[in-house]
């Protein structure tokens, strides 16, 4: 278990669980929430054994947003210079976690609005509780998104939802939020660290390459042309042709057993 002052991270079983914990702000989050997330992404992506994150929260709440106070503590003449330090380190966070080789499971209660929605547009899979809310929430508060929401929704949604959500802050139920695509799947208030641990432990058994693979190629695909797409697709089928896990999956299938990927 690592130290940290605003989240909890810890490996266990080749899955990296990282907390965020400021529950008594709402998990709001400041410049230290943002190094903090900042320096496990690095983490998370430079150690072999992380084959799958769970980015989860403590508290009711997953994240209200930007921590408001900590805005309003800075001088004026100082508040942009606070809102790129946050940036800065928050969005080197996501930008890693987007590309790094382990899935990225979120599990979301509560609320989780303005930098808590970017951030759940940005995992890999979203699980949330049935009693969640979504909301953009920034130009309530006089501002506009970070965090990749303006990246990532528009292309979940569509962007005249996308545009409908950032300017009027409607706040989305976690049924609703499925239904746009926002989240992979919801459950149970009661079941939702079982379910998003599940996967977690699922991913951390898989064919991780294969998994950076399919990350990389939808990542690409928004900019390629359709025959670029298909000769990068051509690149990493053939590369995972050389992998022990691409031998081993093939071999299992066959064989009909369940296979042993190794990461490799």
């Amino acid at each position: 278990m690592a130290d940290y002052s605003t989240l909890l991270f810890d490996v266990r079983n080749n899955v990296a669980y990282i907390t965020l914990n400021r529950p008594e702000a709402a998990n709001a989050l400041n410049a230290e929430l943002a190094h903090d997330l900042m320096e496990v992404s690095l983490r998370c992506e430079e150690d072999p054994s992380v084959r799958a994150v769970l980015l989860n929260a403590a508290g009711k709440l997953f994240c209200a947003g930007g921590d408001l106070k900590s805005f309003a503590a800075q001088p004026k003449e100082m508040l942009p210079t606070y809102f790129k330090k946050v940036t800065f380190s928050l969005h080197k966070a996501i930008s890693r976690f987007n590309r790094m080789k382990a899935p990225v499971v979120l599990a979301i209660q509560g609320a989780a609005g303005g930098a808590g929605m970017s951030l759940a547009c940005a995992g890999d899979i979203v699980i949330a509780a049935e009693s969640a809310k979504f909301t953009m929430a920034y130009t309530r508060a006089g501002l506009t998104p970070d965090g990749s929401s303006t990246y990532f929704l528009p292309r979940i949604v569509g962007l005249r939802r996308a545009m409908d959500l950032t300017l009027t802050n409607r706040v989305l139920s976690a049924r609703e939020a499925h239904e746009m695509g926002i989240v992979t799947r919801v459950v149970p208030d009661a079941e939702l660290m079982a379910t998003a641990e599940g996967l977690a432990k699922g991913f951390a058994q898989g064919p991780t390459r294969a998994y950076l693979g399919v990350k990389r190629l939808f990542a690409e695909s928004a900019t390629r042309t359709l025959e670029d797409q298909m000769e990068l697709e051509t690149e990493w089928i053939a590369d995972m042709g050389r992998t022990a896990d691409g031998s081993e999956g093939i071999a299992s299938f066959l064989e009909k057993r369940p296979p042993k990927f190794k990461g490799e």
